[in-house]
């Protein structure tokens, strides 16, 4: 019953977000800072989100989204670049480069066994070796930009004379994370993945094949955010080792566990809050105070330790249920 009842709170949350965030061009549309700034905490909305499959759901501090992330960026920037290949059918390939990574690092990780503080670790030092790899790497990347070729309003280039299409494309990206996200919770793979990241000998001993499952939740997880990249790319208009960013791969996984792991929508609402008041005072303040957000973020951490350690999303189960309750009463008392 509970279940279900998290699950009606869960789509009307979706259900009125996606409405809100159908009409906010209109809002920002004269402004294409402000829509950069809002499709900007969108990409981390999609990433936070795509974390929770192997962060929230199965329980792995996975810290190296923005390793998937350059991946997914390279891999489309230099078919276009090269062959001028659409970033259409590169951001398929970019997130499918991603999963070849993440099966490369995570076979060998999960068969020895790599679990908690020293899977963060790895994952981590993977997003920095990538960096330096690519730093060295002529052919396709080289301590220098390199710059995607502008076609105003070309779609087969997917590059645009405005960021209104690209707050569109990255919406459909969230929705399809969301989608991805609820539909696995309910799954069998989802009640697998719970188990495992409660106890994981213990749902060995049920006979969970807990290394098959990590894997498909690293595949989810590397595949959307390796097409994130490519979008990414598109947007800001060219490619550099820079992509891959072990500080920001932290900020996604905070997200992740601010937002309430294993709840679908939960990573979307600290990304909304966090990325949102960051990406706020950076346009109204600028440079006048930097590190500010980096104390918001430690305030916000402090008080969801203290009051919420479960995530904020769990504030708007507790007053769904309470709503719930509330009607009952109204009922039974007429």
């Amino acid at each position: 019953m509970n279940r279900k009842k998290n699950q009606n709170m869960e789509n009307l949350l979706l259900l009125f977000f996606l409405i809100i965030a159908l009409f906010v061009p209109l809002i920002f549309g004269s402004s294409q800072y402000n829509i950069l700034l809002v499709t900007t905490v969108l990409i981390y909305g999609v990433m936070a989100t795509s974390w929770n499959i192997i962060g929230g759901l199965a329980g792995q501090l996975d810290l190296g989204s923005f390793a998937y992330l350059g991946l997914g960026a390279f891999t489309s920037g230099t078919l276009l670049i090269r062959f001028n290949f659409t970033p259409w059918i590169g951001m398929i390939l970019g997130g499918l480069v991603a999963v070849a990574f993440a099966l490369l690092i995570g076979i060998p990780l999960f068969r020895f066994r790599i679990r908690e503080v020293w899977y963060a670790l790895t994952t981590c030092a993977l997003v920095e070796i990538l960096k330096v790899v690519f730093n060295m790497w002529e052919e396709v990347g080289g301590p220098v930009e390199r710059y995607l070729p502008y076609f105003r309003g070309s779609l087969y280039h997917m590059r645009f004379g405005s960021y209104i299409p690209y707050y569109y494309i990255m919406l459909g990206i969230l929705i399809i994370a969301l989608l991805v996200n609820s539909r696995i919770a309910r799954s069998k793979l989802g009640f697998y993945l719970k188990a495992l990241g409660e106890d994981e000998t213990a749902a060995e001993v049920l006979g969970v094949n807990t290394r098959a499952c990590k894997l498909r939740a690293l595949i989810y997880y590397s595949f959307l955010i390796g097409v994130t990249g490519a979008v990414y790319a598109n947007m800001y208009g060219y490619v550099h080792p820079s992509f891959f960013n072990g500080q920001e791969s932290i900020k996604v996984a905070i997200l992740g566990i601010v937002g309430g792991r294993g709840i679908t929508y939960g990573p979307l609402l600290a990304a909304l809050l966090l990325v949102g008041a960051q990406e706020f005072l950076r346009a109204s303040l600028g440079g006048e105070v930097s590190g500010l957000y980096l104390v918001i973020y430690s305030i916000i951490l402090i008080l969801v330790v203290l009051f919420r350690p479960k995530g904020i999303a769990t504030i708007f189960q507790d007053g769904y249920r309470k709503l719930l309750s509330w009607e009952v009463k109204k009922k039974n008392v007429k």
